[in-house]
């Protein structure tokens, strides 16, 4: 597993968030981290394609990609060594070593070359991490930047749940701030500017009456 410098703090408090409930994490998150499975499907990695995961968490998400694609080779980041140390017991049970690479280090400014000893991916995708993340406008540009020409990224996120009661909204909103998840108002405006400056096609869909949020950015679209 890989490492470079890292800002201490949000490392500290992600590992501090996480040093416990990494052990219940993907038990408890099913219930409302949704539209995961969709997005791995619409990756639509090529044989023999690369795919890296910003914030790849417990390795729910690496794990389950690698069965759905078994000709592919897999990278994972994440800013906690605690989750990393979680994915990388999981990895090992799953038998999946071999095709999955992680190292640690910050989703807003990173180095694949030296990470991974790869620069370009076929496929970047992140879930549920880009309302984790202070400056995760940084992220989708280190995103966007790790993919090679043909590449696409793709994102689910919480939405503004638009189409849902405002109670539920509210109940949502406090208990996502406990984990310090904040659900980004302006992601489909940053991730649409971000397509127009690199040229990229964008398709973008609402999940759950707005719950939650799915976008692709690339030449290989496929959000369905």
């Amino acid at each position: 597993m890989s490492t470079t410098e890292l800002p201490a703090s949000h490392a500290e408090l992600m590992d501090g968030v996480y040093r416990w409930q990494r052990h219940i994490y993907d038990l408890t998150r099913k219930y409302y981290l949704l539209g995961r499975d969709r997005l791995i499907d619409g990756l639509e990695v090529p044989a023999g394609g690369t795919v890296l995961e910003l914030g790849c968490g417990t390795g729910r998400n690496i794990i389950l990609a690698a069965r759905r694609y078994p000709d592919a080779r897999f990278f994972g980041l994440d800013i906690s060594a605690e989750m990393l140390e979680t994915a990388s017991k999981a990895i090992d049970r799953e038998g999946l070593s071999r095709y999955v690479t992680l190292a640690r280090g910050d989703a807003t400014d990173f180095d694949a070359a030296a990470l991974y000893g790869i620069e370009r991916f076929d496929r970047v995708f992140v879930s549920y991490s880009l309302s984790m993340i202070p400056g995760w406008e940084k992220t989708v540009s280190a995103a966007l930047a790790a993919l090679s020409p043909s590449g696409s990224l793709h994102i689910v996120d919480f939405g503004q749940q638009e189409g849902l009661p405002n109670w539920f909204r509210t109940l949502l909103r406090g208990w996502l701030r406990k984990f310090h998840v904040l659900p980004r108002e302006s992601l489909r405006e940053v991730l649409e500017s971000e397509s127009r400056r690199t040229g990229a096609t964008f398709r973008f869909r609402t999940l759950y009456r707005g719950y939650a949020w799915l976008a692709v950015i690339g030449k290989s679209i496929n959000a369905s």
